[in-house]
């Protein structure tokens, strides 16, 4: 297979697993916002059970803390 073939090849893959990377952040992102915003309403401690949100110290930063320690454990 010709050099330019094969790396065509490689960027697709890498375009095709960035939209799933970037698609399973969103799924996620959203769940635990729901999960956050829910527990915040009412008043409860979410922080600590949300892996990786227990420093965080706004809802947004809580949360996208927890989908990245969430990310990690993916790959």
């Amino acid at each position: 297979m010709p050099h330019h073939i094969a790396r065509e090849a490689a960027a697709q893959v890498l375009k095709s697993e960035s939209k799933t990377f970037f698609t399973i952040f969103v799924v996620a992102f959203t769940f635990f916002l729901a999960i956050a915003l829910v527990a915040q309403l009412l008043t409860w401690q979410w922080r600590n059970w949300l892996p990786g949100a227990e420093g965080g110290k706004s809802l947004v930063g809580g949360v996208k803390s927890a989908v990245y320690t969430f990310m990690s454990h993916l790959t």
